[in-house]
């Protein structure tokens, strides 16, 4: 057998590798949740930062090493020991929802919302979100219709510069605090769950989901570096992802602290929007607001043309029938109509699908880091998503808008879950249900092994 030869990677591919890894993690959308959860937590900013990053740094790395574990080529793959038809409907929502359904229609109204909203009458704000984001939409799509490199260039350039500007606004809202972040009163949600709540805050950040979906763009440049076997590629991305990972951990860590003293001055926000927008016009006035503003838009915009190209060549791939600039447009199309629904409606909505894929994703991301232990079995697979299903349904459900959950049928829900699931009350029904299933799939795993062994035994 032929012996692989892998090169050593020097300093600057490690920082390649870690470039990438931040860029994919790291987007100006994902500013307002840390910034709105200082606000809820207040004076126990502390423990909700711990579980913001749980689900908002640990996991998306532990994302891209499943693709690197596994060789996935991206969700489809992920999904795939569970069977074709199970991957194909799990790589549709993950696509749908951090695509035209909330992540893609959220870059434009985050840009509005920041940008543009300030300046515009209540009355007006309607019409003006409608021409904002048929423009947005507009140059996300011309930009990804030849799929060349021109928006992700611009990414390159202006990413850095807004990064600089927003330590700037950190270095000010340290130097001016707005308010003492011990006197800032929490939230009843978080005066006694800000672990739990901080947890699932860190779902709206979407960035596990977008690491299963993208992961294999960094596993693939660890791999064209010189790394070929698994362990080695896990480990190149895994050190490199410390170090990445740890400066978007620091982001936001400081929003997270930046919107807890904010409370001094201002009242909770209605999102992280109006109150990055409320934050930055306070220390920079209406001139540092419009540049950051800008900067905003611009890097929302590049996010969002690699989201549209992604969901259409993804879509092409798996229905080839439809072309991929068919896909496009159906992509920026969906994600306009979204966007008039605004950011407040997005977030309150995108939450009970995010209760329902985020534990799918968990362990379906943990099982694929794991699975040389089983050796990706498919019964270990079937048995822990089964009992996550059922549970993260209802999650989903008790957290929709009142619309659904205070029906019947989602008081019914809400009724059955708290009385039957452990943790209900605190929003992961799944996480015991899921230990149950995984004990069971690795007894049937075992079982199985054991039987080979035994019949080759007799054999011999």
């Amino acid at each position: 057998m032929e012996k692989l030869v892998e090169r050593k990677l020097t300093k600057k591919d490690y920082f390649v590798v870690s470039s990438l890894l931040f860029a994919l993690f790291f987007g100006a959308g994902n500013l307002i949740f840390p910034l709105h959860l200082g606000q809820l937590a207040g004076h126990n900013w502390f423990p909700a930062t711990l579980g913001f990053l749980v689900t908002g740094v640990l996991l998306p790395l532990l994302s891209v090493l499943a693709i690197a574990i596994t060789r996935s080529k991206g969700v489809y793959d992920v999904g795939l020991p569970l069977g074709p038809t199970f991957a194909i409907v799990f790589m549709v929502l993950i696509h749908a929802t951090i695509g035209p359904l909330f992540g893609t229609p959220r870059t434009a109204t985050v840009s509005f919302t920041v940008g543009l909203a300030p300046l515009v009458p209540q009355q007006y704000q309607q019409v003006a979100l409608f021409g904002f984001s048929a423009l947005f939409f507009l140059a996300a799509f011309l930009l990804s219709y030849k799929e060349n490199n021109i928006a992700s260039n611009l990414g390159k350039v202006l990413n850095p510069v807004f990064l600089v500007l927003l330590f700037l606004v950190f270095l000010v809202s340290f130097l001016k605090p707005m308010g003492s972040v011990s006197q800032a009163a929490p939230t009843a949600q978080y005066l006694h769950g800000a672990f739990t709540n901080g947890f699932l805050e860190g779902y709206n950040t979407m960035d596990a989901l977008a690491g299963l979906a993208f992961g294999v763009t960094v596993v693939t440049a660890v791999r064209a570096m010189g790394k070929k076997r698994e362990k080695s590629v896990a480990a190149v991305t895994a050190k490199a992802g410390f170090f990445s990972m740890s400066a978007v951990a620091v982001i936001y860590l400081l929003l997270i602290v930046v919107g807890a003293m904010s409370l001094g001055r201002f009242k909770l926000s209605a999102d992280g929007g109006v109150a990055f927008s409320q934050i930055v016009n306070a220390y920079a006035g209406s001139f540092g607001q419009a540049v950051l503003a800008t900067l905003i838009t611009v890097t929302c915009l590049t996010t969002a043309v690699g989201l549209v190209a992604a969901f259409a060549q993804d879509f092409h791939a798996h229905f080839p029938k439809v072309s991929y600039h068919t896909w496009l447009a159906l992509s920026c199309l969906a994600s306009f109509l979204t966007a008039n629904f605004g950011l407040e409606q997005i977030i309150a909505w995108s939450t009970p699908m995010l209760m329902f894929l985020y534990p799918l994703s968990m362990v379906l991301i943990l099982l694929s880091v794991f699975s040389p232990l089983f050796k990706r079995d498919g019964a270990v697979y079937f048995m822990v998503v089964l009992f996550t299903v059922v549970p993260a349904f209802f999650d989903m459900v008790v957290a929709f808008p009142a619309v659904v959950s205070q029906s019947a049928f989602g008081k019914a829900v809400a009724a059955f879950r708290l009385h039957y699931l452990p943790l209900a009350s605190i929003g992961l029904s799944w996480v015991v249900p899921a230990l149950v299933g995984l004990v069971l799939g690795l007894g049937v795993y075992f079982y199985k092994k054991a039987r080979v062994s035994v019949g080759v035994t007799e054999k011999e």
